[in-house]
């Protein structure tokens, strides 16, 4: 795995403990385990990306359009994990609290996007 892919998972990991932990003092059990899963999907979302846009395809890494088809795709899979998620927990947490849901997926998204910044 690269290493700009492995801090950017440690990274969010780190935002989604920090978010449960927060949630969690703030508005009990639920609302914590919401914030992680939250950071969750954010993460799987970002794992289903990594796969299948980063996986080693020998010429195509040297072919633009192959690479560029590559990163579509992969952002394809990031957003259909990231609904089938958000559906699934929706139709089987009874006891979901959104507020921190929606609050954790949005820092591990923020997370997400600031790793393009980041310079090795």
């Amino acid at each position: 795995m690269h290493p700009q892919v492995r801090w950017l998972f440690r990274c969010q990991l780190v935002v989604t403990l920090a978010a449960g932990l927060l949630s969690g003092l703030v508005g009990g059990f639920h609302a914590a385990v919401s914030a992680v899963i939250g950071g969750g999907i954010a993460m799987a979302s970002a794992s289903a990306y990594a796969m299948r846009a980063l996986r080693p395809n020998g010429a195509a890494t040297a072919d633009a359009k192959r690479a560029f088809n590559a990163q579509v795709a992969g952002e394809g899979y990031k957003f259909a994990v990231t609904l089938l998620l958000f559906a699934l927990v929706f139709k089987t947490y009874a006891q979901l609290a959104a507020l921190p849901l929606f609050l954790a997926y949005a820092a591990t998204i923020v997370v997400y996007w600031m790793a393009l910044l980041r310079q090795q």
